[in-house]
């Protein structure tokens, strides 16, 4: 683990304010932070690493070898170190088995959910083996989901994403993983001037920039574009950089976007020219206006009354397209596993660089900290959710979730080459997670070993409670003061990050808050007092949240705070 030195960034290695970085003084480092995890590791070899960072067994480094002195061969039941992955160890038979069993378990859990199409693709040993669509695209009518139906992939755009800049990586002497984001983009900036020069593309791919949480997510909900929403994260406060885990779009789409710019190009078009195009992904694209004008397309459906799914919204998600805006069919998606499982190749040629993809596979920062002594933790990598299972071995996946109608996921096991994707047109209630860790359960023991519905669900019913307000703001409390005259409210606050927000009264005389750049009107519940309520919308909405006026007697009001959009500080708007 890396010292830290006030929290700034890894103590050895990183230059001190003011010096000059080396551009590509890379080799040496990399070779002795191997042979470092190595010996750490009691003489495990990394995969990759050349003869200079290998061991004895028993972690020391070889002997230098003296010329004409005689030499010892290992002996032929040994090998000279434990392997870097178990080996394979699920037979043809047990994977079949499983996807035996898809059917049954897609049908079973669209009977007890609604939610009305799902699509699966399977790839083992470089063989798509299975590949199906079932239900359909859009509730009410008839269109079925098959093979070629496009999905909006949410977060499951991000390690398409890591695997676009690891093809310009691996291909472009300009771009590194390790570069800062401002060699590529000179206007990015994050509060901390000192963290501004050195966020790499790497850190804001593992989500270890020291952005919050979501950073920049609520300004998308209001109707502002990338360009904005990306110049404006230098407001948000900043945890320890390199030193905390903190899910951010706008962050990774801030990198990729400079990739991007490396290249001369936008991001839409790199992400084509180097990964959709070489595979042949005909119906996969980082443009929500693709997405759109598909003829075979699955609408986004989110839970109605009485269990009936309606499909009633639609997600532009351009501003964050690295991020949350790709969409796909699970035909092109299982020639991207293939590529993911086969190291970078397809079809017998080079696609992506090797090194430049495993790195993306690597833990890069501590997501999920263990909860027992004798538990694992999980990882992030670079666009991937990194873990290690019961059998030692590498697993890769991701979710992808959009609360206004989409849910997917993927999981891979590289030693394996063995990968699933399901894409899903319902809100994420943790079915494409059960179908996905289920299916890998049937393929190593024959059966489910673990209720993974009950566990996938219950884990986004926490995830919603937790974004709800702790207020019930539809129960005004018995003896709720009456509100002021509405123009004591009635005016133009300003705020840096979130713009202006205006409140008027409307010909009934009630309340109106309008925000963002179109903008966006939310009529205001009187609560208690200066205390009314509004309803959130968009991807992030969460019910009813509190906007509280601090007002003195005789005079308008001199402030207000929207209490959804104060989570980092950032939601006090002030009379201007």
């Amino acid at each position: 683990m890396d010292h830290l030195d006030h929290h700034r960034g890894p103590a050895t290695g990183t230059p001190a304010r003011g010096a000059a970085r080396p551009r590509r003084a890379r080799a040496t480092a990399v070779r002795a932070l191997a042979a470092v995890v190595v010996a750490l590791l009691g003489g495990s070899l990394l995969a990759g690493c050349d003869a200079a960072t290998r061991t004895t067994a028993t972690g020391a480094a070889p002997e230098a070898q003296v010329p004409g002195a005689p030499t010892s061969s290992p002996s032929p039941s040994l090998s000279q170190a434990p392997p870097a992955q178990p080996p394979p160890r699920l037979a043809e038979r047990q994977v079949r088995t499983a996807v035996g069993q898809l059917d049954g378990l897609v049908g079973g859990l669209m009977r007890r959910t609604g939610v009305p199409g799902v699509a699966v693709s399977v790839v083992h040993r470089g063989e798509v083996i299975h590949q199906k669509g079932y239900g359909v695209r859009r509730v009410g009518e008839p269109d079925k989901v098959d093979a070629d139906t496009v999905f909006a992939l949410a977060s499951l755009s991000k390690p398409l994403a890591s695997t676009v800049v690891a093809g310009v990586v691996g291909r472009d002497e300009k771009v590194a993983w390790d570069d800062p984001v401002v060699e590529h983009d000179p206007g990015f900036a994050l509060r901390d001037p000192w963290v501004s020069e050195r966020v790499t593309i790497e850190d804001l791919f593992a989500h270890r920039s020291g952005l919050p949480d979501h950073a920049g997510d609520l300004l998308e909900d209001l109707g502002y574009d990338q360009a904005y929403i990306l110049r404006h994260l230098r407001e948000q406060p900043l945890a320890p950089f390199r030193a905390t885990y903190a899910y951010t779009n706008m962050g990774l789409t801030a990198a990729a976007v400079a990739v991007a710019r490396a290249r001369g190009t936008t991001w839409e078009a790199l992400s084509s020219d180097v990964l959709y195009k070489p595979l042949g992904m005909d119906s996969t694209s980082s443009r929500f206006a693709d997405y759109e004008k598909a003829g075979n397309k699955a609408a986004l459906h989110v839970p109605g009354a009485r269990g009936v799914w309606r499909a009633e919204h639609t997600r532009d998600a351009d501003a964050q397209s690295p991020a949350g805006g790709a969409s796909s069919t699970v035909r092109d998606m299982g020639e991207w596993m293939k590529l993911q499982l086969a190291d970078g190749e397809a079809g017998g040629r080079r696609v992506v660089d090797a090194e430049a993809l495993n790195r993306t596979r690597l833990p890069h920062s501590l997501s999920r900290p263990a909860r027992a002594p004798a538990g694992r933790s999980g990882f992030y990598g670079l666009g991937w959710n990194v873990d290690y299972d019961d059998e030692g071995r590498l697993k890769l996946s991701h979710s992808g979730a959009f609360n206004l109608g989409a849910a997917t996921a993927v999981a891979l096991l590289p030693s394996e080459g063995l990968g699933i994707v399901v894409l899903t047109n319902g809100r994420p209630i943790g079915v494409p997670e059960t179908v996905t860790s289920a299916f890998l359960d049937i393929a190593q023991h024959g059966r489910q070993t673990v209720d993974w519905w009950t566990l996938a669900n219950e884990a986004f019913q926490s995830l919603d409670a937790a974004e709800r307000s702790d207020t019930d703001y539809t129960k005004p409390p018995s003896d709720a003061a009456p509100p002021k005259p509405a123009s004591v409210y009635e005016g133009t606050y300003a705020n840096p990050y979130y713009g202006p927000l205006t409140v008027r009264a409307g010909a009934d005389g009630r309340l109106v808050m309008e925000l963002g750049p179109r903008p966006t009107r939310f009529r205001l519940f009187p609560y208690d007092g200066d205390t009314f309520s509004y309803e959130s919308t968009g991807e992030n909405a969460a019910g009813r949240f509190g906007v509280t006026f601090t007002t003195a007697s005789g005079a308008q009001a001199s402030k207000v705070v929207v209490e959804n959009l104060d989570r980092t500080g950032l939601g006090t708007f002030t009379r201007g």
